[in-house]
Formats: C-alpha cells, structure tokens, sequence
C-alpha cells in the first residue's frame, strides 16, 4: 500500500473518529441538559479473552490511532473515562478501557483459578489484554488502583508503555513499608481497608457494597456534586460474582493479612526493590483529594529517571470524572509525543 493511500486512510479514520466523539459528546450534552440528567453509558461493551480473563472493556477511536489505555480504581469502573474517552478519541487516540478484574463484565474463565487480586495479578491482566488487542505499546493511564498498575507496567515493561500518566505520583505496594502508621489524618482516609480486614468488613462490603462505594465517593472528593443515576450507572459493576472477593483480597493483601500466589511472586519481588520509571511520565493530584493530598510530588522524584511534569488539577480522587478535559489534555500531551 502507497504512503499517500496510507496518509488518505489516517486521515479518513481521523476524521470518522472526531465525528463519533463529537457524537458522543453531543449525546452526554443533551442527556445533562433536562431536568432528569441521565448519564451516556459505554456501549457496546466487548468482550476479549485475555490471560486467565474474559475481559470487558470499551474501545472507541481510530485502531490505527495512538493507543491509550485507561485503568479505573476503587469504588469505581470505567465510567470514570465517560467524557475522557471521546475527547481522546476525537484526538485520533485509540482508547481501550477496561473493567479490571472482579468488576463489570470481567470474568475468569476457569472457576478453579485463585482470586488474587495483588498488584502483579492487576498489572499481568493489562499485559495480556494488550496482547490479545495486538497493541505492543501503549499510554497507560490511571488513578488509584489504576494509577498502581500503570506505574507497574511503566516500571517492570517498559518496552510497552509510550507514556504514564499516574494520578498521585508514584504508586507502588511494599509490603513491608504497609506495616507502618501513616499520619493519623492518613490513617482515618483509609477507615475501609481496615474494616475490610475484618471478617465483619467482608460481610459488610457483601451486604452493603452500594451504600460503602456511596460514602467513599463522598470522602473521596468532597467537592464532587454527582447525583444518583451517575453513581447508579458505576454502581451496576460491583454486581460482579467476585467484586468483594477482589477488593478483599486486595486491601488484605497490602496490609500483609493474606497472602500472595506462587505465580506472582517474581515480580513482587522485583516490585518490592520499588524500580525506577524511565518513560515519559505525567503525574497528577486532585487539589480536594480526600484520600491523598495534593503535593509538588517532589518526594518521589527520584523515581522518575525520565522526561515528567507535575500538575494539580481542580478534583478530588476521582480526577478524570470530576475534570476530564484537564484530564484529557493531559494524556494528549503523552500521546501526541509519540505519532
């Protein structure tokens, strides 16, 4: 194929891609402007096996765009993404947005396999789907449970990853460093992980999933004004069969209270000497963070050997909901680096 029928046909996928987001930003416009707001949902929602997963994930954009991966956290899914997808989009980014294990539509596929969820089972779960999309490298993006992830693979596959973007800077589970106090303040912002230690806490998030996601978000971003059907729509994802066997084993796992499978432990190893990220990187905070307060992010400088800018947005935890065009911009400047 011709260079010129190459250019003709970015430019065609370009342009169908900046006209489906713009549809799809017309539609939220038009859903949040009557009196009963009723937030876009992403469909379709496909379906990719990928390692030990049926995964579920949403992707929009041009597929010979720049790809960028969106990692969501807890109490959260991919709706997080709902506004930032289609700017990217628009942009000609190929955006792939995944519900991590134990939420939405992700499956295991075999019944037998253990329902870890420690920080190298999260991460692998990225590696494999992007090779089931036949995407070699990729922006990876997330805050929270998102934010670890992408750090990980930006630290232990580099090769990969064509940028990071990483909401409270450098996210890395060491397990030893966990059995410490943190600032009181610290301390009473994670209530949860605690109670989740508890076989009370597990019941609890069994019984009362909704109603502990709902307080969260609350905490989470004091400043965000969301109303019921936004929540609703995220909410849907925690009717996972695994959802609080996941999130159980993930805060047990980081309080060193359960223990880690034999099939991850090299690279929680690697993961424990805390490697330095050597991509392209943007690190974030929200200015009302609830859970970890905004910073320079000077304090983990050292963790970055290459190019990275700090930014602090107008958000609490949940940035890219709560601010998604400085959240989209922000990915940009990592995607349009590499096209």
């Amino acid at each position: 194929m011709s260079e010129e029928v190459n250019r003709q046909r970015r430019n065609f996928l370009g342009s169908a891609a900046a006209s489906f987001a713009v549809a799809e930003l017309a539609l939220m416009s038009t859903a949040h402007a009557g009196s009963s707001p009723v937030p876009r949902k992403f469909e379709p929602i496909r379906q990719i096996r990928a390692g030990e997963l049926d995964v579920g994930y949403y992707e929009t954009g041009p597929v010979d765009g720049t790809p960028v991966l969106l990692l969501h956290g807890y109490p959260y899914d991919v709706h997080s993404y709902a506004e930032v997808a289609p700017l990217l989009a628009a942009r000609g980014c190929r955006v792939i947005v995944p519900h991590l294990r134990g939420h939405g539509s992700t499956r295991f596929l075999d019944s037998a396999n253990p329902r870890s969820a420690q920080q190298a089972a999260v991460a692998l779960d990225q590696i494999a789907l992007l090779d089931a999309l036949g995407i070699d490298r990729a922006v990876m993006v997330g805050y929270d449970w998102g934010a670890r992830t992408a750090c990980i693979i930006a630290a232990l596959w580099p090769e990969r990853c064509l940028g990071l973007l990483s909401v409270n800077g450098y996210i890395m589970t060491n397990l030893p460093g966990n059995k410490l106090p943190l600032p009181a303040k610290a301390e009473h912002g994670w209530w949860y992980q605690y109670y989740f230690a508890t076989e009370r806490g597990r019941l609890g998030l069994e019984a009362n999933r909704r109603d502990i996601a709902r307080i969260l978000w609350k905490t989470n971003s004091p400043k965000w004004n969301f109303d019921e059907a936004t929540f609703e729509r995220t909410a849907a994802s925690f009717d996972n069969p695994d959802y609080v066997t996941i999130v159980i084993h993930n805060y047990r796992w980081r309080l060193s209270l359960a223990p880690g499978f034999p099939q991850y432990e090299a690279y929680e190893k690697r993961l424990a000497t805390l490697p330095v990220i050597t991509v392209p990187t943007i690190t974030m905070d929200g200015d009302s963070d609830g859970v970890v307060p905004a910073t320079d992010g000077k304090s983990y400088a050292a963790k970055f050997s290459g190019p990275r800018s700090h930014q602090i947005v107008n958000a609490g935890h949940n940035v890219p909901q709560e601010a998604p065009q400085a959240f989209a911009d922000a990915v940009w400047v990592l995607a349009s680096t590499r096209r």
